[in-house]
């Protein structure tokens, strides 16, 4: 029995929500925290446990996307429908900005919080490691290449059944312990988005490249895909 098309777009808004509610939220809420703070490999494992945590729960429902850059890489590597897609990249928009609605009501209601960036991505002044708009752009591509190839590598019928979510978890949380200091770790437009809406206009001028720059690294790892799987 196939999941219908409600079903299947709150599984995405539902499921991105949760992504930038645990990763953004470990960010805000607890790396900051001196008690417990958990630092640079806490918030990368954070965001790989969203992702696993949710394969499993609605990866039957939706396939768990969660990402705009991953719906259309699918789409190029021929593992996705693009009538779906449009559909697929509202939800996850709308889902991280609840996301990000959440956790900002729940931060400030801490007395003397600052917003700050707002676990928000950035390059140049708002870089964490003060990187350049170049180095986002490629470190924000390579890392977006390489996670579409293992989502698209780890969900082939020819790899081993029940692991993918493991594979593709882990494969984010190396993501974000490489590029946490460029760029604060995008590799997902819907992600970025939503927490630019709250951190203010600097991070919004500077949107564009985390949304050019996955897109086209999923874009090049979807072709790349398409022709590895290809058993011709």
């Amino acid at each position: 029995m196939y999941a219908s098309t409600s079903q299947k777009l709150l599984a995405e808004f539902l499921g991105t929500l949760w992504l930038v509610l645990g990763g953004c939220g470990s960010a805000v809420l607890a790396a900051a925290f001196p008690e417990v703070g958990i630092g640079l490999l806490g918030v990368s494992l954070a965001f790989g446990l969203t992702v696993l945590t949710m394969a499993y729960a609605i990866g039957h429902v939706s396939g768990c996307h969660l990402n705009p850059a991953v719906t259309v890489g699918l789409v190029v590597a021929g593992r996705f429908e693009i009538t779906e897609a449009i559909g697929y990249v509202v939800a996850q928009v709308l889902g991280a900005i609840a996301g990000a609605a959440i956790l900002y009501v729940v931060a400030t209601g801490k007395a003397g919080f600052v917003l700050g960036g707002f676990a928000a991505n950035g390059f140049g002044e708002l870089s964490p490691g003060g990187y350049s708009m170049l180095s986002a752009f490629v470190t924000e591509a390579v890392m977006t290449f390489f996670f579409l190839l293992i989502i698209v590598g780890a969900t082939h019928p020819r790899a081993p059944a029940g692991f993918a979510p493991i594979a593709i978890g882990l494969g984010l949380t190396l993501i974000h312990l490489i590029s946490i200091p460029v760029t604060n770790t995008s590799v997902n437009p819907a992600r970025s988005i939503s927490q630019a809406l709250f951190a203010g206009m600097p991070y919004i001028t500077q949107l564009w490249l985390f949304i050019a720059a996955p897109i086209a690294g999923a874009v090049v790892a979807g072709i790349v895909a398409r022709w590895l799987g290809d058993e011709d």
